[in-house]
């Protein structure tokens, strides 16, 4: 059977919500997080129905109790169970797919217009995220003209 480099079956991984998941620490996580807080809503329902005036009262705070054990449940989770996603950083990116990005926004949007435009604060940002050279860079490609010539501007 193929595994992948954790050492997983493939069909184990599930995307929910844009993120990755195994289906058996999903499931786990669910039941982990159910018995953590009804046992928090439960065992606070009894202590407080004979503390508190009224039961409608004591419910209540014992509903706040189950939301705390939902936190604790997460964190227990967490601590568990590690992120399937794996983050790549530093690897180059194919060119031709930043201009193919380039010109879907330079077409949404009818031009990306110029970066000696932006604000300051814009270029410091972009500079930090290092995009700044390739949106400086980016020359749209112009369609060839209707006389047939290559190259010639529209």
């Amino acid at each position: 059977m193929k595994t992948d480099s954790a050492g997983r079956a493939p069909w184990r991984l599930v995307e929910i919500w844009g993120d990755t998941a195994d289906l058996g620490h999903l499931a786990w996580s669910i039941a982990i997080g159910l018995g953590v807080s009804l046992a928090g809503f439960l065992v606070a329902n009894r202590v407080l129905a004979s503390t508190v005036a009224t039961p409608e009262l004591a419910r209540a705070y014992a509903m706040l109790a189950g939301l705390g054990g939902c936190v604790v449940s997460g964190v227990i989770c967490a601590l568990l169970f590690a992120p399937k996603r794996e983050v790549v950083e530093g690897t180059a990116a194919d060119p031709r797919w930043r201009e193919e990005v380039l010109a879907e926004l330079a077409a949404e949007h009818g031009t990306l217009g110029s970066v000696a435009d932006l604000p300051p604060s814009v270029v410091r940002e972009m500079k930090e995220l290092e995009i700044y050279d390739l949106f400086a860079s980016y020359q749209p490609r112009t369609a060839p003209a209707a006389t047939g010539k290559e190259g010639a501007a529209p």
